[in-house]
Protein backbone atom coordinates (compact mmCIF):
# COMPACT_ATOMS: atom_id res chain seq x y z
CA UNK A 1 0.00 0.00 0.00
CA UNK A 2 1.39 3.27 -1.05
CA UNK A 3 1.46 6.34 1.44
CA UNK A 4 -0.98 8.32 -0.52
CA UNK A 5 -3.27 5.37 -0.48
CA UNK A 6 -3.04 5.35 3.19
CA UNK A 7 -3.72 8.65 3.49
CA UNK A 8 -6.34 8.80 1.23
CA UNK A 9 -7.91 6.20 2.74
CA UNK A 10 -8.50 3.89 -0.01
CA UNK A 11 -9.63 0.70 0.62
CA UNK A 12 -7.09 -2.06 0.96
CA UNK A 13 -8.88 -4.58 -0.72
CA UNK A 14 -8.27 -2.62 -4.05
CA UNK A 15 -4.98 -2.56 -3.40
CA UNK A 16 -2.40 -5.38 -4.48
CA UNK A 17 -2.48 -8.16 -2.09
CA UNK A 18 -1.73 -11.76 -1.84
CA UNK A 19 -5.20 -11.80 -0.32
CA UNK A 20 -8.43 -12.95 -2.18
CA UNK A 21 -10.84 -10.72 -0.29
CA UNK A 22 -14.61 -11.73 -0.75
CA UNK A 23 -16.21 -8.04 -0.96
CA UNK A 24 -19.38 -8.09 1.68
CA UNK A 25 -21.39 -5.46 0.76
CA UNK A 26 -24.89 -7.05 1.54
CA UNK A 27 -27.48 -8.43 3.53
CA UNK A 28 -28.06 -11.81 0.99
CA UNK A 29 -24.20 -12.49 0.98
CA UNK A 30 -24.12 -12.28 4.67
CA UNK A 31 -26.86 -14.51 4.93
CA UNK A 32 -25.42 -17.27 1.88
CA UNK A 33 -21.63 -16.65 4.36
CA UNK A 34 -24.04 -18.01 7.32
CA UNK A 35 -25.32 -20.43 5.43
CA UNK A 36 -22.10 -21.98 4.27
CA UNK A 37 -20.29 -21.46 7.65
CA UNK A 38 -22.23 -25.01 8.23
CA UNK A 39 -20.16 -26.59 5.22
CA UNK A 40 -16.79 -24.60 5.62
CA UNK A 41 -16.11 -21.98 8.89
CA UNK A 42 -15.66 -18.03 7.22
CA UNK A 43 -13.84 -14.84 8.25
CA UNK A 44 -15.53 -12.07 8.42
CA UNK A 45 -12.71 -8.84 8.72
CA UNK A 46 -15.12 -5.42 9.38
CA UNK A 47 -12.80 -2.52 8.67
CA UNK A 48 -13.18 1.43 8.73
CA UNK A 49 -11.76 2.62 5.45
CA UNK A 50 -11.18 5.95 7.93
CA UNK A 51 -9.53 4.65 10.53
CA UNK A 52 -6.33 4.64 11.08
CA UNK A 53 -6.16 2.00 13.52
CA UNK A 54 -8.11 -0.17 11.23
CA UNK A 55 -6.04 -0.10 8.34
CA UNK A 56 -3.20 -0.64 10.34
CA UNK A 57 -4.62 -3.82 11.82
CA UNK A 58 -6.57 -5.03 8.29
CA UNK A 59 -2.11 -4.74 7.25
CA UNK A 60 -0.65 -6.44 9.78
CA UNK A 61 -3.51 -9.21 9.54
CA UNK A 62 -2.67 -9.56 5.78
CA UNK A 63 0.77 -9.75 6.45
CA UNK A 64 0.75 -12.42 9.05
CA UNK A 65 -1.77 -14.46 7.62
CA UNK A 66 -0.34 -17.27 5.51
CA UNK A 67 0.69 -17.09 1.89
CA UNK A 68 -1.30 -19.92 0.45
CA UNK A 69 -4.39 -19.87 2.43
CA UNK A 70 -7.65 -21.48 1.11
CA UNK A 71 -9.76 -20.07 3.67
CA UNK A 72 -12.96 -17.90 2.86
CA UNK A 73 -12.05 -14.43 3.87
CA UNK A 74 -14.96 -11.86 3.59
CA UNK A 75 -13.90 -8.10 4.23
CA UNK A 76 -16.70 -5.80 5.06
CA UNK A 77 -16.38 -1.32 4.55
CA UNK A 78 -18.74 -0.59 7.44
CA UNK A 79 -18.51 3.12 6.35
CA UNK A 80 -20.32 1.80 3.22
CA UNK A 81 -22.47 -0.99 3.94
CA UNK A 82 -23.19 -0.07 8.23
CA UNK A 83 -26.41 -2.06 7.77
CA UNK A 84 -24.62 -5.39 7.18
CA UNK A 85 -22.46 -4.17 10.08
CA UNK A 86 -25.59 -3.95 12.35
CA UNK A 87 -26.96 -7.30 10.68
CA UNK A 88 -23.73 -9.02 11.67
CA UNK A 89 -24.04 -7.96 15.42
CA UNK A 90 -27.66 -8.72 15.55
CA UNK A 91 -27.09 -12.24 13.96
CA UNK A 92 -24.15 -13.57 15.37
CA UNK A 93 -24.77 -11.85 18.74
CA UNK A 94 -21.45 -9.46 18.63
CA UNK A 95 -20.99 -6.47 20.13
CA UNK A 96 -20.16 -4.01 16.82
CA UNK A 97 -16.27 -3.36 17.18
CA UNK A 98 -14.03 -1.68 14.14
CA UNK A 99 -11.46 -3.26 12.98
CA UNK A 100 -13.31 -6.31 14.21
CA UNK A 101 -12.39 -9.77 13.26
CA UNK A 102 -14.74 -12.83 13.30
CA UNK A 103 -14.75 -16.33 12.61
CA UNK A 104 -17.98 -18.15 11.96
CA UNK A 105 -19.13 -21.68 12.21
CA UNK A 106 -22.13 -23.16 11.85
CA UNK A 107 -23.77 -19.91 11.81
CA UNK A 108 -22.24 -18.57 14.81
CA UNK A 109 -19.56 -16.55 15.78
CA UNK A 110 -16.99 -19.04 17.43
CA UNK A 111 -14.19 -16.12 17.62
CA UNK A 112 -14.10 -12.19 17.62
CA UNK A 113 -11.61 -9.95 18.51
CA UNK A 114 -11.13 -6.14 17.88
CA UNK A 115 -8.48 -3.19 17.52
CA UNK A 116 -5.00 -4.64 18.68
CA UNK A 117 -6.33 -8.45 19.59
CA UNK A 118 -6.31 -8.78 15.91
CA UNK A 119 -4.15 -11.36 15.25
CA UNK A 120 -3.91 -13.41 11.92
CA UNK A 121 -2.40 -16.30 14.00
CA UNK A 122 -5.12 -16.85 16.36
CA UNK A 123 -7.92 -15.94 13.70
CA UNK A 124 -6.31 -19.01 11.08
CA UNK A 125 -5.98 -21.32 14.38
CA UNK A 126 -9.78 -20.96 15.51
CA UNK A 127 -10.89 -21.18 12.02
CA UNK A 128 -9.11 -24.44 11.36
CA UNK A 129 -9.81 -25.82 14.97
CA UNK A 130 -12.77 -28.56 14.89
Amino acid sequence: MSIFSFLSGSNPADETSKFHWRVLEDLNTLDAIIQASSEHPVVIFKHSTRCGVSKMALRQFEQDYPKNHEDHLYLLDLLEHREVSNAIAEKLGVVHQSPQVLVVRNGHSVYDASHSLIDAATTQRILHTR
